[in-house]
């Protein structure tokens, strides 16, 4: 369950006005919630590798509900789909067509369906420079059955993509490519029209809600203080909205 724009907008508005602490417009908001999400996004996979390590040492909880390796695992979930991409003839490799940036890539399938027998292959994703290593080689050379393959950028644009994109150069070249990757969040927006008195009224139809899990409601609002402290100039808001979001975290990781 996503966490609603407009419950966290309030909220901040109403911290904000009960300690008379000044007022961040709905601009400004989207600004630092997309900045937020972004951050505490990025923060699953550091913390993510650290509660793994408490895993292979015995010392992390397994108890239901209570293993925060698979509930940091949970939170991601929402973000990780397969997703097949396409092959682009002028810059030689295969890219993503569809909706939505992705953010790290996971287990790559090259389909090889015209070989006898059809192969479904797991493909290594390794570097440019290893990469040439292993093909030069007779004996290391991939195969439909072990392909291999490296990441690079386009020299141009593809659609849908308005800007230069991932491209997986794959050896041998596949008839289609299966990617399992996770995805960025989108950039959350409260919607709003202006009111006959010239306020801002939330429109639910314009608004884009917080993609990350609705147990992050708090970390977002505490989060969001401590930039709105910045924008009305006040340390006090960003000490004791820092104060409380380095709580919130030793209490997840202790």
């Amino acid at each position: 369950m996503a966490v609603n724009i407009n419950t966290v907008y309030t909220t901040v508005l109403y911290i904000l006005n009960k300690e008379q602490r000044g007022y961040i417009t709905p601009g400004e908001f989207n600004s630092i919630a997309t900045q937020v999400q972004t951050e505490i996004f990025e923060s699953y996979f550091p913390d993510g590798n650290q509660l793994n390590r408490q895993n292979q040492n015995n010392t992390q909880n397994d108890t239901e509900f209570f293993n925060m390796f698979k509930d940091t695992a949970y939170k991601l979930y929402p973000f990780e789909r397969e997703t097949t991409f396409l092959y682009n003839t002028p810059n030689d490799g295969w890219y993503h067509g569809g909706i939505g940036n992705i953010f790290k890539i996971g287990e790559i399938i090259s389909n090889y369906t015209t070989t006898n027998p059809n192969y479904n292959s797991i493909t290594q994703l390794t570097s440019k420079s290893d990469y040439t290593k292993i093909t030069k080689s007779k004996l290391t050379s991939p195969t439909v059955q072990y392909p291999l393959c490296y990441t690079t950028q386009t020299t141009a644009n593809i659609a849908p993509a308005t800007t230069s994109q991932l491209l997986l150069k794959i050896n041998p070249k596949p008839n289609t490519v299966t990617v399992n990757a996770i995805f960025q969040p989108s950039n959350p927006s409260w919607g709003f029209t202006v009111g006959g008195l010239g306020q801002f009224v939330y429109d639910a139809s314009s608004s884009v809600n917080f993609e990350l899990d609705i147990s992050e409601q708090t970390n977002l609002i505490t989060q969001i203080l401590k930039y709105a402290g910045i924008i009305v100039r006040d340390p006090e808001i960003i000490q004791t909205a820092t104060q409380e979001a380095q709580q919130v975290s030793v209490n997840e990781k202790s």
